[in-house]
């Protein structure tokens, strides 16, 4: 039986997710607190891995101690810096210190903003959480000598988890071109839209953002070769795309994704 093995969120766009027990839908159908900030330098450019391989040498944590959960009354980050000790700062109150910090970390000016209706998703045509499986994960590790299924998970940075079903099982929530595919986490209601088009990130190993030689040529190529026959193939105009982009209807608003609950 599917059920949810594990929800992720990313407060700060391209640094280190937290995992949680719960998580509350927004409106917009985005997950709350995921990727609710994002970094941008003085152009308002977006920094993130895709932009800045050195962003990945950075280590964040968001719970306190007694707390597993990222929430409005504890709002803050422990960053640490290579070569340094973790420094904490609240998100709200000492934001100017954390951009400061930043800043002397990549060697020029950036912000840190915030949206808390959808936060900062790639795809804001389906903002809701991606989808993919644990045992996805596991067989795409597989395919890279040395690589764990956590460093596979870190590189992938996937909001929900299913688990009790086979790899690439996901794959069932899109269909073909202009359709979507209804389906529940607990009582939830989600569509699936379309396989999510991978960046340069998940090449680039998710502690030091060096590349794993041949990565995406290898990727592609055992992408293709595992595709079940049952895949909407029209979907993939590259074989670089694994996890699923979702989106929730505005019904959905304020439930609670919980793990544990089962996946119709």
């Amino acid at each position: 039986m599917p059920y949810l093995a594990r929800i992720l969120l990313y407060p700060i766009k391209s640094l280190d997710g937290i995992e949680v027990e719960n998580a509350r839908v927004l409106a917009s159908g985005s997950l709350q607190h995921d990727r609710e900030f994002a970094i941008f330098d003085k152009d308002q450019k977006l920094l993130n891995g895709k932009r800045n391989a050195k962003i990945h040498l950075l280590r964040a944590s968001y719970a306190s101690p007694g707390s597993s959960q990222f929430t409005p009354l504890n709002r803050t980050i422990s960053l640490q810096f290579p070569g340094s000790d973790s420094q904490k700062f609240h998100l709200d109150e000492q934001r100017q210190a954390l951009e400061a910090s930043l800043s002397d970390f990549f060697g020029f000016a950036v912000t840190l903003a915030q949206n808390s209706v959808m936060g900062f998703p790639d795809d804001t045509d389906s903002p809701g959480p991606t989808v993919i499986s644990t045992a996805t994960l596991a067989e795409v590790a597989s395919w890279f000598p040395g690589l764990s299924v956590d460093e596979m998970r870190r590189r992938i940075r996937a909001n929900i988890e299913i688990d009790g079903v086979p790899p690439f099982w996901e794959d069932r929530l899109f269909s073909e071109q202009g359709d979507v595919v209804s389906f529940r986490v607990g009582d939830v209601c989600f569509y699936g839209i379309n396989p999510c088009q991978r960046c340069v990130v998940p090449t680039r190993d998710s502690y030091l953002g060096e590349a794993y030689p041949n990565f995406q040529k290898i990727f592609v190529k055992q992408r293709q070769a595992t595709l079940p026959k049952w895949v909407a193939s029209s979907r993939f105009n590259h074989f670089f795309r694994l996890s699923v982009n979702t989106r929730l209807p505005a019904s959905e608003a304020g439930k609670i994704l919980q793990i544990g609950s089962e996946v119709a």
